[in-house]
C-alpha cells in the first residue's frame, strides 16, 4: 500500500518551445472552439460581408460595361439598388459580427479565468508556498489582458484580412486592367457615431475597470487564504463566488467591447455610404460620358485594398504574440500538476474514535531535502498534545502532514487506522478545526466570517459558537455581529480576531481542535486570555498545538519535543524537566524572562542571563547592574531592528515574540539564517565591536526586547575586568 500510495514531488510542467506562435495561438483557438458555432456564424457573416465589400470595387467595371456604356438606363437603377442592398447587407453582418465576438471573445477569456481558478483551487500548499502571489496574480491580469487584446485585434483582425485578401485576389484575376480610384471624404458624418456612442463606451469602460478591481482583490484575497479554505472545506464556495463575479465582470466586459467597437465601426460606415453615393453619382455622369470605362477603376480599388488588408495582417502580428506569451504562461500554470490527490475508491474518513498515528513518517518539501525523519508517534482521541522544539526544528511541518497540507515521502499518517491519502479529502478536513497565529478573516461581517467554518449554519449556531469564543455582540457597536471585519479583519483588535477564529473552528464540531501558534503574535494579557477560552472549549476533543512558548503546554498531556526534524523526545512537562535534555533546556531559556502583569515591562533573571555566553562568568552585582540597564522596548511587527551593513548599537534579548533573521549574500539573494523567538539573544558582537552587521533581524510579531546600548556597556566594562577578559576570550574563540 505505501507504494501505491507514495506522494509525488511536485514539479512544474515547462511549456516546450516547438512551434512558437502556432503552438500557443492554438491553445487559444481551443477555447475558441468551444463555442464553434457562434465562431462559424461569425466566420459566415464575415465572408458575407467581405463577399458585399469586394462587390463594391467590382461595381465600377458592371456600371460601366453594363450600364453606362450600352446606356442601358434600367441596368443603372438595378446596379444601384443592388449597391443599396449590398451597404445595409454589410452594416447589418459588421454589427452583427461584432455582437457575436464580443460575446465570443469574453466567454473565452471567462473560460481562461474559471480554469485558471479552478486549477489554482486544486494545487497544495507547497505551490503557493513557492509560487510568489504577485506572479499568480499577472496571470490573471497582465496575462489575461495580453490574450484579449491579441483576441481582440490579432485573431479577429487577420481572420478578416486574410478572407478580404482572398476575395480581392479572386477579383484581380477576373478582372483584366486597372483603374484608378476616386478617393472618398466622409469626415462630417464619421463624428456622428462617436458622438453619441463614445460617453456610453466610457462609461461602460469605466465600469468594467472597476469590476476588474474588485475582481483582482477577490482573486487575491482567496489565494492568501488557502489554508484556511482547505482546512474548512471552503473550496467549492469560494470557487463559485469567484466565478459568479467573474461571469459579472464578462457581461461588463462584452458591452465594452461592443460599444466600443461600434465608435469605431460608424465612422467606416459613413466612409463606405459616400464611396457608394460617389459611385452612382459617378456613374450617373459616366453614362452622359462625362468619365471614362471602369474595369480599370475596378482593379485598382481591388488592388488598393488588397494591399491594405495585407498591412493589416502584418499590423495583427504584434497583438498575437502578445497573446501566445500569454497563453504560454496560463499554460504553464494549467500545466502544473496537482500533488495532493484522491484516489480513486477513496471512501470517507470517520469521525476520530482511536488515535491519530504517525509510522515512521519521512517527509520533505524537495526531493534530496528531508526536513522530518523517521517520526513515529501516537495522538489518543482527548488527549492534548503539544509540538515543541528549537526553529527549524520541523514542528509546524509535522501539523501540515497531519493535516494532509502535504503527503509523507515514506510511512504514513493513520486516523484510527486509516491511511489518510486512501481517504476522501474533505472528509480530512472536516475533523479538524484550526486556529492560524494569523487567522484570515475574509472582508465580511463577523458572523458571516464564523459561518465559513460550517456553510449554511444558522444564526441561532452562530451565536452559540460565538458565545463559547467568548465575543460579545456589544463589543462592536449597535451592528453587533454583522459588523464588517475590513480586509484581513483590520478592524478588529489581534484578540479579537483570534476568538472570530475561535468561533469559526468550533461551529464545525471538530473532532481535532488544531492550534498553530495561536497566541504568539498577540500581547501577553490577550494571548493569557485566549489561553484560558481554549483551555475551556477543549474539554473532550482532540487537542494538536504548535508552539514556541512552553509555558502555554505545561498542563498537556504529552508534549512531542523535535530537535533538526526528529522526535528527540516525549512526555509530560514534568517528565521532560526530569529528563533534562531539550525541553529542560528550551525551558530554562524561556523562564528566565518574563513580562510584567498589565503587559508593559520585560524582566530577565540573573541566572537566564549567565546562561548568555558574553555573561556567563560575571558575578552577581554586574550581573545586577547589567540587568537593571537593559531597557524594554516594544516593536510593531514587520519592523528591522538590525539592518545588515550597519553599525551595530545594541544588544537584544527576546522577551515575547518572533524574530526572522536573514542574510543578503554577493548575488543579492536573501537567505534565512533562524527564527527568535522568547529567552533567544542577539547583538552581543555590536556590544563589543563596532564593525557593520552581517544580517538583517526582523520582528514577525508584534515584540518585546530587553536591550542594552553598547554607550552603557563600555561604561559597565572599563570598571570590571573580569568582564573584559571574558569578552577578550569570546572575541578570539568567533
Amino acid at each position: 500500500m505505501g507504494d501505491t500510495l507514495s506522494a509525488g514531488v511536485e514539479t512544474g510542467t515547462p511549456v516546450s518551445e516547438e512551434g512558437g506562435l502556432r503552438k500557443h495561438i492554438g491553445d487559444l483557438l481551443r477555447y475558441v472552439a468551444r463555442y464553434r458555432r457562434n465562431a462559424l456564424v461569425f466566420v459566415l457573416l464575415l465572408t458575407v460581408g467581405t463577399g458585399c465589400t469586394t462587390l463594391l470595387s467590382l461595381s465600377l467595371k458592371f456600371f460601366i460595361d453594363y450600364a453606362i456604356v450600352p446606356k442601358d438606363w434600367t441596368m443603372l437603377v438595378a446596379i444601384s439598388g443592388v449597391l443599396v442592398v449590398c451597404f445595409f447587407v454589410i452594416c447589418a453582418a459588421q454589427v452583427w459580427r461584432d455582437y457575436l465576438y464580443a460575446g465570443l471573445a469574453a466567454n473565452v477569456l471567462n473560460d481562461l479565468r474559471s480554469d485558471l481558478l479552478r486549477h489554482l483551487q486544486s494545487l497544495p500548499l507547497g505551490f503557493f508556498a513557492r509560487t510568489p502571489l504577485g506572479d499568480l496574480l499577472a496571470r490573471f491580469s497582465t496575462d489575461l489582458s495580453a490574450v484579449e487584446y491579441g483576441l481582440d485585434y490579432g485573431v479577429r483582425d487577420a481572420v478578416a484580412a486574410l478572407l478580404n485578401v482572398a476575395f480581392t485576389m479572386a477579383g484581380l484575376f477576373f478582372l483584366d486592367w486597372r483603374l484608378a480610384l476616386v478617393g472618398v471624404a466622409g469626415m462630417p458624418l464619421c463624428l456622428i457615431g462617436p458622438r453619441i456612442l463614445g460617453p456610453r463606451a466610457l462609461k461602460s469602460g469605466y465600469q468594467l475597470r472597476g469590476e476588474q478591481a474588485r475582481l483582482a482583490g477577490a482573486i487575491q484575497e482567496n489565494l492568501s487564504a488557502q489554508p484556511v479554505i482547505k482546512a474548512f472545506s471552503l473550496t467549492n464556495k469560494m470557487r463559485d463566488a469567484l466565478i459568479g463575479q467573474g461571469k459579472r465582470l464578462a457581461d461588463l466586459a462584452a458591452r465594452f467591447a461592443f460599444l466600443s467597437a461600434q465608435t469605431e465601426r460608424t465612422p467606416n460606415f459613413a466612409m463606405m455610404a459616400f464611396g457608394i453615393m460617389v459611385l452612382v453619382v459617378g456613374g450617373i455622369m459616366t453614362f452622359n460620358g462625362a468619365l471614362s470605362v471602369g474595369s480599370l477603376a475596378s482593379f485598382n480599388a481591388l488592388f488598393v485594398t488588397m494591399n491594405l488588408h495585407i498591412e493589416t495582417v502584418s499590423y495583427a502580428v504584434p497583438a498575437l504574440l502578445q497573446a501566445a506569451a500569454g497563453m504560454r504562461r496560463i499554460r504553464e500554470l494549467l500545466d502544473e500538476k496537482p500533488s495532493i490527490v484522491e484516489l480513486p475508491g477513496s471512501k470517507p474518513l470517520p469521525r476520530l474514535a482511536g488515535s491519530i498515528a504517525l509510522d515512521h513518517m519521512n517527509f520533505g518539501y524537495a526531493a534530496g531535502q528531508p526536513v522530518l525523519h523517521d517520526i513515529s508517534l501516537d495522538i489518543p482521541r482527548g488527549f492534548k498534545v503539544a509540538f515543541v522544539g528549537p526553529s527549524g526544528s520541523g514542528k509546524s511541518t509535522i501539523l501540515k502532514v497531519i493535516l494532509r497540507f502535504y503527503d509523507p515521502l515514506a510511512g504514513q499518517v493513520l486516523f484510527d487506522g486509516h491511511d489518510l491519502r486512501a481517504v476522501q479529502l474533505d472528509s480530512i478536513y472536516h475533523q479538524f478545526g484550526i486556529v492560524f497565529q494569523e487567522s484570515f478573516l475574509f472582508n465580511l461581517s463577523i458572523r458571516e466570517n464564523i459561518r465559513l467554518g460550517r456553510p449554511g449554519a444558522s444564526d441561532a449556531e452562530v451565536d452559540a459558537a460565538a458565545k463559547s469564543a467568548e465575543l460579545d455582540p456589544s463589543l462592536f457597536g449597535a451592528s453587533g455581529f454583522d459588523t464588517v471585519v475590513g480586509e484581513r479583519g483590520e478592524r478588529l483588535s489581534g484578540g479579537q480576531r483570534q476568538r472570530v477564529a475561535i468561533a469559526r473552528a468550533l461551529i464545525r464540531d471538530p473532532s481535532v481542535l488544531v492550534l498553530d501558534e495561536a497566541t504568539s503574535a498577540l500581547d501577553p494579557a490577550a494571548a493569557a486570555a485566549i489561553n484560558e477560552t481554549i483551555a475551556r472549549v477543549a474539554g473532550g476533543r482532540t487537542v494538536m498545538a504548535v508552539t514556541h512558548r512552553l509555558q502555554d503546554v505545561g498542563d498537556f498531556d504529552r508534549i512531542f519535543v523535535l530537535e533538526r526534524g526528529r522526535l528527540a523526545e516525549s512526555g509530560t512537562h514534568a517528565e521532560l524537566l526530569a529528563r533534562r535534555g531539550v525541553y529542560a533546556a528550551l525551558w530554562r531559556r524561556q523562564a528566565g524572562v518574563s513580562v510584567s502583569a498589565a503587559g508593559g515591562t520585560g524582566r530577565i533573571t540573573l541566572e537566564a542571563l549567565r546562561q548568555i555566553p558574553l555573561f556567563d562568568t560575571i558575578d552577581d552585582a554586574s550581573a545586577t547592574t547589567i540587568s537593571a540597564q537593559l531597557v524594554t522596548e516594544h516593536v510593531p511587527a514587520d519592523s528591522i531592528v538590525i539592518r545588515q551593513g550597519e553599525l551595530g548599537s545594541k544588544f537584544c534579548v527576546v522577551v515575547r515574540g518572533k524574530l526572522a533573521v536573514t542574510q543578503v549574500n554577493d548575488a543579492g539573494e536573501t537567505r534565512e539564517l533562524a527564527t527568535l523567538v522568547d529567552g533567544d539573544h542577539f547583538g552581543e558582537m555590536s556590544l563589543v565591536s563596532a564593525v557593520p552587521t552581517n544580517a538583517t533581524v526582523k520582528t514577525m510579531t508584534p515584540s518585546i526586547l530587553l536591550t542594552l546600548q553598547r554607550e552603557q556597556f563600555d561604561q559597565l566594562i572599563r570598571h570590571n575586568a573580569k568582564l573584559r577578559e571574558r569578552i577578550d576570550e569570546v572575541m578570539r574563540q568567533r
